[in-house]
């Protein structure tokens, strides 16, 4: 999340110095007006394709991270999953044995009776 936050700030800062970059441009311009809105029309295209594809990297990047993480998450459940399934056949085996010992142990009590 900090990565995000980092990576705002960044293009926004980029995009500021752009502004900047560009209204400096048009006042202090040797050209004429139609070459220098040509220019910055250019830049801005540039630059507009440069963030596309940072943006693109990012996205390609935290898509990679939400990938690992869900990966990861899926191996601690299916880890689990084995647990559960060993402590549930555990349980089960011991209910079975204790079970078959009360019968017996009722089967002989009901035998000292007769």
């Amino acid at each position: 999340m900090d990565n995000l936050k980092s990576n705002g700030k960044m293009i926004g800062s980029l995009l500021i110095g752009a502004l900047a970059g560009a209204t400096l441009g048009v006042l202090f311009a040797p050209h004429k007006g139609t070459k220098t809105r040509n220019k910055i029309a250019g830049g801005a295209e540039k630059m507009g394709k440069d963030l596309k594809k940072k943006m693109s990297k990012e996205a390609k990047e935290f898509r990679k991270s939400i990938d690992r993480e869900a990966k990861m998450f899926k191996n601690k459940a299916a880890k689990l999953e084995g647990f559960v399934d060993e402590k549930i056949e555990s349980v089960t085996a011991n209910l079975k044995e204790k079970t078959n010992a009360l019968l017996h142990m009722n089967a002989d009590h009901e035998a000292k009776q007769k």
